[in-house]
């Protein structure tokens, strides 16, 4: 986890934006370079403001679903949202979102949320956690030859599959083929399902 995590907050309800920069000043591990109440403007932002994780609310002057996997790639995004619908959430994960954060809650979660992202992690609430576990199987991972092992091991730690590939040796594409191996012999369907799953058997956890 960085020293000090960078972040930048995108959501158009003023008061509530407010309150999270009076929460997350009072932590002194979080530093907050930018803010945006549109969605239209993020990427340019996120250019001019680096930053360790986006807090990004779901519901804007338009549903920001459509932006999380594009804005994915660049930053790890934490999204915030009313809706506390499992179908709502669990497609922002889908679209590559590595926590969700019910609004309701926040006070209570946020840290812990961010934190969690911050250090490579995914982040769910406890109903959306039981939620998506449910829909998961649990065939042994004896299963997997050694390099897909590995991937398993690099996507538990929250390496995108640039990274993977650049670990291992090989190319953005094999790294895809051996994913695809994975997912159909854990049986789960997604990065987000297999980071789950990693998480449950306790794989790639850091190591101090």
């Amino acid at each position: 986890m960085p020293n000090t995590i960078r972040i930048v907050i995108a959501d158009d309800h003023q008061l509530f934006r407010q309150g999270l920069k009076s929460l997350l000043l009072s932590e002194p591990e979080v530093s907050i370079v930018g803010e945006t109440d549109r969605t239209d403007n993020l990427l340019d932002l996120l250019s001019r403001a680096p930053c360790d994780l986006l807090l990004l609310d779901l519901q804007m002057e338009r549903n920001a679903l459509a932006d999380i996997e594009t804005l994915a790639e660049r930053v790890p995004v934490l999204v915030l949202t009313a809706s506390e619908v499992p179908a709502d959430a669990v497609a922002a994960l889908r679209k590559g979102a590595r926590a969700v954060v019910f609004k309701r809650f926040a006070v209570e979660d946020l840290m812990h949320a961010i934190r969690t992202v911050a250090s490579g992690s995914v982040w769910l609430p406890a109903t959306l956690h039981t939620h998506v576990a449910e829909q998961l199987r649990k065939p042994a991972m004896s299963a997997l030859s050694p390099r897909e092992e590995a991937v398993v091991r690099y996507i538990a730690l929250g390496l995108r599959n640039a990274e993977v590939a650049h670990a291992l040796s090989i190319s953005v594409e094999t790294v895809k083929t051996h994913l695809n191996s994975i997912f159909r012999k854990l049986g789960v369907r997604d990065r987000v399902e297999l980071a789950l799953y990693a998480q449950r058997a306790g794989i790639g956890e850091r190591r101090e």
